[in-house]
């Protein structure tokens, strides 16, 4: 099974662009997620590269913007 569940803030505002074959819409996005130590006054972030396809895309270029928070669930994947 492969499924990631991700809180985070929005690092800058998605870029929206268009696949040329199928014109499908897709979303690039980077989400800034706190990872905590072991000692509570210590935190970490991760700055994790995500991708939204389709209806999902349009959702995220209309309400999410720099700097908002969003819970996300998907599949992880590396390049």
């Amino acid at each position: 099974m492969n499924n990631i569940n991700l809180l985070g803030r929005f690092t800058k505002d998605p870029q929206i662009r268009f696949t040329q074959a199928t014109n499908t819409m897709v979303a690039n996005f980077t989400l800034a997620v706190k990872r905590p130590f072991a000692k509570e006054e210590e935190q970490d972030t991760d700055f994790i590269n995500c991708v939204a396809w389709k209806k999902t895309a349009e959702i995220v270029n209309k309400y999410f913007k720099k700097g908002q928070q969003a819970a996300i669930s998907g599949r992880l994947q590396t390049r």
